[in-house]
């Protein structure tokens, strides 16, 4: 089981951005420390329910003040940002850190982001299949063009490749982190980077797409992209994104060993708060995440004027503690190896910064990686 931190860079109420964004700096490094998987980062504009407007340069520092731990996007938003810059960054992320960059693309919302950078409703409602396709034929190719009703460019060279293979040894010293035991092992500083089958390193980084609908399920199947499913949702609910998938999937004619490959890769966000007690972890979430989720959620402008309904912020903190890891240690553990056990995900991206304080998020974060992580086997 690979376990991960979600961090969202939320704004709870009463703080500055600095701080926030600080925190989750922090927060990043001491999931390091806690010897978890990975870290998450969201992005959002305009609204303080996340204040990282651009989680992939997010992704760049913390790639750089970390040697270990994997660093992913959850998500770039596709609908606001063109697929051939974000194309470029990811490359580049994922060539000077050794392979420990994932990119995490989704749709977004129908928000007045549309608006201000310009892309329009169009580009959240019908255009994020091309813009996912031609995000991926930069990742994996050498020349690209295009020729859609979005995007029409003459071809170009790619640049950075980030399908050349990797060279650990070569960025290690780059960075300035060589030295004598480097050069008798250079991938001792990159331990994370991923092999496909036959011992070769992956070509480009990994990327999942997040999945809220039917739609969105049979885009990523069609494209054979692993899925990131929401907090939102339950074990019911992933059992059944699962069974849509492999049913998109099988309709493409795809092999079930490649399926097989795919199925492990799938993430699943969730929520994580550690405490001695059950009922201690659930107050100290519903003291803070309700005010977080109204202050922030409540930002939320759509772009053309749609009606949109908020859930009950408390309501929803309840349904949160009850779905996810929320009290003691073992329950935790407990909750992960449920969901493991019943839908078959073994990745998970928890968000840990709930408390809204930095010395909790830090301690849970350390209780996280003390105590749950050998629960799990």
């Amino acid at each position: 089981m690979a376990v991960g931190a979600f961090l969202l860079s939320a704004q709870f109420p009463g703080q500055g951005h600095g701080e926030v964004l600080a925190r989750t700096v922090d927060a990043a490094v001491a999931a390091e420390r806690a010897g978890l998987d990975a870290v998450w980062l969201a992005e959002h504009h305009f609204v303080p329910y996340g204040v990282c407007p651009d989680a992939a340069t997010l992704a760049g520092l913390l790639l750089g003040r970390t040697r270990r731990i994997g660093v992913g996007t959850a998500v770039s938003v596709l609908s606001t940002t063109h697929p051939v810059a974000l194309g470029e960054r990811a490359a580049l992320l994922h060539l000077v850190s050794g392979g420990r960059f994932t990119l995490g693309v989704g749709r977004g919302g129908p928000w007045i982001d549309l608006d201000v950078f310009g892309t329009g409703v169009d580009a959240y409602e019908s255009g994020f299949p091309e813009r996912l396709d031609l995000l991926l034929r930069w990742l994996h190719g050498t020349r690209v063009g295009a020729d859609g009703p979005q995007f029409s460019f003459p071809e170009v060279a790619v640049v950075p490749r980030a399908s050349e293979p990797l060279r650990p040894g070569g960025l290690a010293d780059w960075l300035g982190l060589g030295g004598p035991e480097a050069e008798a092992d250079p991938l001792r500083n990159f331990p994370r980077q991923r092999q496909e089958p036959g011992g070769r390193a992956q070509s480009g980084p990994p990327v999942v797409m997040a999945c809220t609908s039917p739609n969105g399920v049979r885009t990523a199947a069609e494209r054979g992209l692993p899925m990131l499913l929401g907090m939102h949702s339950g074990d019911d609910d992933k059992q059944q994104m699962l069974a849509a998938y492999r049913e998109a999937w099988r309709a493409c004619g795809r092999g079930e060993e490649q399926l097989a490959r795919v199925e492990r890769e799938h993430v699943a966000a969730g929520v994580v708060q550690v405490a001695d007690r059950t009922a201690a972890a659930r107050a100290d979430l519903l003291r803070s995440m309700p005010g977080w989720f109204e202050y922030g959620l409540g930002a939320h402008r759509t772009v053309d004027g749609r009606e949109r309904r908020m859930r009950d912020p408390r309501a929803y903190t309840e349904l949160l503690c009850d779905l996810h890891a929320v009290g003691t240690p073992r329950q935790c553990a407990d909750r992960l190896l449920a969901t493991a056990e019943r839908t078959g995900i073994r990745r998970f991206a928890l968000l840990a910064e709930g408390s809204g304080d930095r010395e909790a998020t830090l301690h849970n974060i350390e209780r996280l990686g003390s105590e749950v992580l050998p629960e799990l086997g």
